[in-house]
């Protein structure tokens, strides 16, 4: 398997650090039971040391030539599933339930190295979002993802690297970084650094009321990271209310969006759904 050449059209790089490998097995917890959903197996290197700790790994790879092979390596094995699709678009739920004999349940995490490109809808697919939230059926998920999204999906609020990004994620899961990967880790090596990442659903959600208006406001109050949050809000409600309700949430009227934490934006977006409720109709 590792003489398969990495395809750019599914931005391949196969992971050759043992010491990375491990570190992503050691940072999801495996056990024997535990099923792994594992997100482009590739040559299966990181797919094996999730079989022999797992009672099972269900692998879904877009790659027809590395399916032929997956099965090959893997065709003794009894707790390997492979669904042949594009993970964005497979329904791979029904899929692994229409497997000839398969018994060991729906997986309850996620271990993967995926393809950089498309790292925000994978994170919607496992996760949901903030505007359409349902329970998110992993205990776990952990990643290896480029450092600039890694950086961005667990920065604190008040640093260069916070935004609507990290709200969103954060809103839904706690993010927390297990290591960097240097570009050498890989064949090819990827022209930027990379991280594995550990994302722990929330059993709760924090409490928003109206979660399409607070996607929106954090849509809005990002838009413009330069501008003061009051102004990137101004035409949401009238910016003197806007303005009241900041200051009655101790949010200062010189704040950023990237100022404001999740349970902030929350706070503000209830706030805000109050105001409107019971504004007078013109």
């Amino acid at each position: 398997m590792a003489s398969s050449r990495p395809r750019k059209q599914f931005g391949q790089h196969w992971l050759r650090s043992e010491k990375v490998l491990q570190a992503i097995v050691a940072a999801a917890a495996v056990s024997r039971c535990d099923r792994i959903l594992e997100i482009g197996p590739g040559t299966g290197v990181l797919t094996r040391q999730l079989m022999a700790q797992a009672a099972a790994v269900v692998a879904v790879e877009i790659d027809w030539d590395l399916c032929r092979k997956l099965v090959q390596q893997f065709a003794q094995a009894d707790n390997f599933v492979l669904l042949q699709g594009d993970f964005l678009t497979l329904d791979w739920r029904a899929a692994l339930e229409a497997q000839p004999g398969y018994s060991l349940g729906l997986p309850n995490k996620v271990v993967a190295n995926i393809p950089y490109y498309i790292t925000g809808p994978i994170l919607e697919r496992l996760l949901g979002t903030i505007a359409n939230p349902s329970p998110c059926p992993f205990d776990s998920i952990v990643l290896l993802v480029q450092r600039e999204v890694a950086d961005r999906l667990y920065a604190k609020p008040g640093s260069r690297a916070f935004g609507a990004l990290s709200v969103r994620v954060q809103y839904l899961a706690a993010c927390e970084r297990v290591c960097l990967v240097p570009a050498s880790a890989f064949y090819p090596p990827p022209k930027v650094e990379s991280a594995v990442v550990r994302l722990t659903p929330r059993p709760v959600l924090p409490a928003a009321e109206d979660p399409r208006l607070l996607n929106q406001l954090v849509t809005l109050g990002f838009s413009s990271k330069r501008k003061m949050l009051r102004n990137n809000l101004k035409g949401t409600i009238d910016r003197d209310h806007l303005t009241a309700l900041m200051t009655a949430l101790q949010i200062p009227d010189q704040a950023r969006a990237e100022d404001l934490g999740v349970e902030q934006w929350v706070a503000l977006s209830n706030t805000i759904l109050k105001e409107k409720t019971n504004a007078p109709e013109a």
